[in-house]
């Protein structure tokens, strides 16, 4: 198997040493900056497999290095975890808006965090998802191209708008969404571009999921995601 690059931004030295040696001994090549500045100068040179970004940086920080990154066509495909600090919901939510794959939490458990950039790894490497494919999952049947979504075989009647976004959560279980990045993948003409409005439509969703309502987590002042295991 190919060892994965990973780039670490981190200006804590004891925990990049960290880092460092526990991904190195997982098997990935790792390469490390300390300043948002040169860490964007050596990304652009030899693109890395992922980036390890902290959030509070000198000079640029995380979310000025996260918003080049996805703003440049070389770097936007490179997935991005932010380190943010422990309970700074308004961090989490802003690495998410600027196109953070992931984010992790300090104080952080490494044998998590490696769990994470794996996973991440691992849906870099899917295929996008299909706007028109049907999916089944925890009981659930969502096929767009018919507009029909059944539940344990009976059929919901859903909107075009709840039935989108179903079928977005439901085709990265697992994923957080924004309510932002929500309104950006669903475009119906029921649907009032708000985060209000997303709100409303997940209430409905879930309704009309009955028995299988909990498969759509909330991420307190996140956004939403769909369980990955029934």
């Amino acid at each position: 198997m190919t060892r994965k690059n990973l780039f670490i931004v981190e200006d804590e030295e004891d925990i990049l040493e960290l880092l460092r040696h526990r991904l190195t001994r997982e098997g990935f090549i790792v390469t490390t900056a300390s300043r948002g500045e040169d860490a964007l100068k050596a990304i652009q040179r030899k693109l890395p497999d992922l980036v390890l970004l902290d959030l509070m940086l000198p000079g640029l920080d995380g979310l000025e290095v996260c918003r080049a990154l996805k703003k440049n066509p070389k770097t936007a495909s490179v997935p991005v975890i932010m380190v943010t600090a422990k309970g700074e919901e308004s961090d989490v939510v802003a690495g998410l808006e600027v196109g953070a794959d992931d984010y992790v939490v300090k104080p952080f458990n490494t044998r998590v965090l490696i769990a994470r950039i794996r996973a991440v790894l691992r849906r870099k490497e899917e295929p996008p998802p299909d706007r028109d494919a049907t999916i089944h999952i925890h009981d659930i049947e969502i096929n767009p191209g018919r507009h029909e979504v059944k539940v344990k075989g009976v059929p919901v009647e859903m909107t075009f708008s709840e039935l989108r976004i179903l079928h977005l959560l439901a085709s990265r279980p697992g994923w957080v969404m924004t309510r932002e990045q929500i309104v950006d993948a669903v475009h119906g003409e029921d649907y009032p571009v708000t985060d209000r409005a997303v709100d409303v439509q997940i209430v409905g969703i879930r309704r009309k999921l009955g028995p299988r309502a909990d498969s759509i987590e909330t991420v307190r002042g996140v956004g939403y995601r769909f369980k990955e295991r029934g």
